[in-house]
């Protein structure tokens, strides 16, 4: 009987101490034989390691860790070189799933998970047209450097200032449309945070109070703060 008592006791201590989880992250990356995959978040400016996996002979791979909130967080890839790929993405409780190549690891990632994660996509999507507008913009200026008439400079050069008003002002549409999500003040502070601060003040106006006090919220407001502390 004592015996049985203490087989109990073992088992409930082993499975009281056993880590929770809330966030699984689920893994390829085709073609990769050996090396070493970092789960981290970006904070106090530095890059930190949640967890890792050494890859050894298989491509898939499992990390699960506990998420006190939604946020943006960063899979690195080290594949035994002087070079390192690294992929971020929104994360929330549940399964995200991202698949790659050793070859591309950057460039091939798709990642299928959060409600956040398919919103950050849809924006950065705008943003892709966005930066090939400016790519155009860069070749025909290019093309037309050796041309001496000084009005054609200024075109161009509003040309470029149109371009970043719009991506600014759609960004900022984007983030109010949707301040529902933690998506909106990560955008304000990550893609816009010299903005004008009345912009930005109309984001953070706009957020509702659970995202108010989100991570990234808190954040938007600290830059607020210090912008309009620095105008002073």
């Amino acid at each position: 009987m004592m015996k049985q008592v203490v087989a109990a006791v073992a088992l409930l201590i082993l499975f009281g101490c056993k880590e929770e989880t809330n966030f699984t992250l689920e893994g390829q990356i085709k073609g990769l034989k050996k090396g070493v995959v970092y789960l981290e978040r970006f904070q106090d400016s530095t890059y930190n390691v949640i967890d890792s996996v050494v890859i050894n002979g298989n491509e898939n791979f499992t990390i699960k860790t506990q998420l006190e909130e939604p946020e943006v967080l960063f899979l690195r890839l080290d594949k035994n070189s002087k070079e390192d790929d690294l992929v971020s993405f929104f994360a929330d409780e549940g399964i995200t799933k991202v698949s790659s190549t050793l070859k591309n690891f950057y460039f091939d990632a798709s990642i299928e998970g959060t409600k956040q994660q398919q919103l950050l996509e849809d924006y950065l999507k705008m943003m892709g047209k966005f930066n090939d507008e400016n790519l155009d913009l860069i070749k025909s200026s290019i093309q037309n450097n050796n041309n001496s008439d000084s009005i054609n400079k200024i075109d161009y050069q509003s040309k470029f200032d149109q371009l970043i008003r719009r991506k600014y002002l759609y960004t900022i549409n984007f983030a109010v449309n949707n301040r529902g999500s933690e998506v909106a003040p990560y955008l304000a502070v990550y893609e816009i945070p010299d903005a004008n601060i009345k912009l930005l003040d109309t984001i953070y106006n706009s957020l509702p109070e659970k995202i108010k006090t989100s991570k990234y919220g808190k954040e938007l407001e600290t830059v607020l703060k210090q912008r309009k502390n620095d105008s002073l």
